[in-house]
């Protein structure tokens, strides 16, 4: 499940008056932190107010991508914590960061303390949904989600706790249906937040093929927050799904002129390839290895996009497996699953490999790579009928993801021709 944390919360407090949009408009969290200063100017002593100060700085995190706002949101929460000792608010803000910061088993354990304290917190329950889930406790995470509908029936945070939930599980018009649900019920001046909805809608139909779809939405996402830097890298792999290499390389120009991240580095070293700028890839692909073998061993990393590409290349496929295990020591998600298993058969180990991907298919996945990968480690075992299925589902669900030629050269070669032909011919 991806980071939801501070979704919920702004959802559950919200304050402030409406601003204007466009770029010279202070977001709301840029004034959520400004008001809380303030506040903290005038009565050094209220410890609330740095309870407000930690969320929004977590916000400006997300807003921004610069991750130096964690420590600052951490010594905020710290003074809080001074002032008034174990005061429920400044815990909330606590788990919060953890999650921001992937520290899943630590949020999960501060949140099921602060559960216990305090059961009718929303909050909390959706805090405990997004750690369950990050952990591979899709069931807890059912459960928590549930509590948070039965406390306040038609909330906001519990659309999008369950939008997050109905995604990993590959029920993708659910879904849609919870996010656009949360959007509606979006305070008009929450504008980074509406803009975030919308990108998530985005990420949802580009991975099922539908690019015009998600250009829509990430259009409208970059006109509600201008420059937001998770809807311009999400239009530029819009532009890679198209084949448009050029215009890619330029929106992840624009997305990385602040506070670029390993991930954004790969996707440009990914868009400048496909543009035939070999040297500039180079180049970027060099910087990407290096900033994420940086993070390796940290909660937050690109470990995920750092394994795929050892693999991808075929030039360290032991490391990839070495960099998956270090993984699922502190989450066990169904792309996690994936990452590990298709990392055990680069590695000649079929047999586990088989284990782990029907572990990952059985947590339910609509991602048209995962079922790919299935298919392909259910036909080295010499499953045919599961591999054709699998092959055939990675094409339904996107027949221009990054896999599909793969999957149909592999039916063409099954003799699974029907099933290739439908699959070009459904214009989906």
């Amino acid at each position: 499940m991806k980071t939801f944390a501070l979704a919920l919360a702004l959802a559950i407090s919200t304050s402030g008056a409406p601003i204007a949009g466009g770029d010279s408009s202070p977001s709301p969290a840029a004034l959520r932190v400004e008001t809380a200063q303030k506040v903290l100017q005038k009565q050094p002593n209220r410890f609330q107010a740095d309870n407000d100060l930690a969320m929004a700085l977590i916000r400006r995190a997300r807003e921004t991508g610069d991750s130096s706002y964690y420590q600052q949101a951490q010594d905020a929460i710290d003074r809080s914590l001074k002032i008034q000792p174990e005061n429920f608010e400044a815990g909330q803000a606590h788990v919060a960061l953890l999650l921001a910061e992937h520290q899943y088993h630590s949020a999960l354990d501060e949140a099921q303390t602060l559960n216990h304290r305090m059961p009718d917190a929303v909050l909390v329950w959706g805090y405990m949904a997004e750690a369950d889930a990050a952990l591979g406790d899709y069931k807890q995470a059912e459960e928590a989600a549930q509590w948070m509908m039965d406390l306040r029936p038609g909330n906001l945070p519990a659309y999008l706790c369950g939008a997050a939930l109905r995604q990993d599980w590959g029920d993708i018009d659910g879904a849609l249906d919870f996010f656009s649900k949360a959007l509606q019920q979006t305070p008009p001046f929450e504008h980074e937040e509406a803009a975030w909805i919308l990108t998530r809608m985005a990420r949802i139909h580009r991975q099922m093929g539908r690019t015009a779809q998600a250009e829509a939405l990430l259009k409208q996402a970059l006109t509600t927050f201008p420059d937001y830097r998770l809807s311009l890298q999400e239009l530029a792999e819009v532009r890679m799904s198209q084949r448009l290499y050029p215009e890619a390389v330029e929106w992840l120009d624009r997305r990385n002129r602040s506070f670029p991240t390993p991930i954004s580095h790969l996707l440009a070293a990914r868009a400048f390839d496909g543009a035939g700028r070999r040297e500039d890839a180079a180049r970027m692909y060099a910087q990407f290895e290096r900033e994420a073998r940086a993070q390796i061993e940290l909660p937050e990393n690109a470990n995920r996009e750092l394994i795929a590409y050892y693999l991808e290349d075929g030039r360290r496929p032991q490391e990839a497996l070495r960099i998956a295990r270090l993984e699922l020591q502190s989450r066990h998600d169904v792309l996690t699953l994936d990452d590990y298993a298709w990392a055990l058969f680069a590695n000649g180990q079929t047999a586990e490999a088989q284990q782990q991907i029907q572990k990952a298919l059985a947590d339910g996945t609509g991602d048209a790579a995962i079922f790919y990968h299935a298919g392909v480690i259910e036909a080295a075992v010499g499953n045919r009928a599961d591999s054709i299925h699998n092959f055939q589902h990675s094409l339904d669900l996107n027949p221009t993801s990054e896999v599909a030629e793969a999957a149909r050269r592999a039916l063409s070669k099954s003799g699974n021709y029907t099933a290739v032909r439908y699959t070009q011919d459904s214009g989906r």
